[in-house]
C-alpha cells in the first residue's frame, strides 16, 4: 500500500475504494476532507465523497489511514434522487 498524504492521493484512494464497493460510478468527487485527529500529528483522513449510481446520488464517508492507504471505515451517509 502507498502513503496517502496529498489531495491527489486522497482522491485516487477514495475512487479506488468506491469502485471496489459500488462498481462503476459516475460523477465521482471528493466533497470534504478532514485530518484525524484534528490537532497533533495526522494519522488518517476523514473523506466525504459524492457520486451517482443508477440515477441516485450517494454520499459516503471514508476513513483512510495516511501511512498505508487502508480504509478502516466506510459509511453510507445519504442516498437521494437528484432534482
Amino acid at each position: 500500500m502507498t502513503r496517502v498524504s496529498t489531495k491527489e492521493d486522497i482522491e485516487r484512494e477514495s475512487k479506488r475504494v468506491i469502485s471496489a464497493l459500488y462498481g462503476d460510478v459516475a460523477g465521482f468527487r471528493v466533497n470534504e476532507t478532514f485530518q484525524i485527529p484534528e490537532k497533533g500529528p495526522r494519522e488518517a483522513w476523514d473523506v466525504q465523497v459524492n457520486f451517482m449510481l443508477n440515477g441516485l446520488k450517494y454520499t459516503v464517508d471514508l476513513e483512510i489511514q495516511e501511512k498505508d492507504g487502508q480504509v478502516t471505515n466506510a459509511r453510507l451517509l445519504d442516498t437521494m434522487t437528484p432534482l
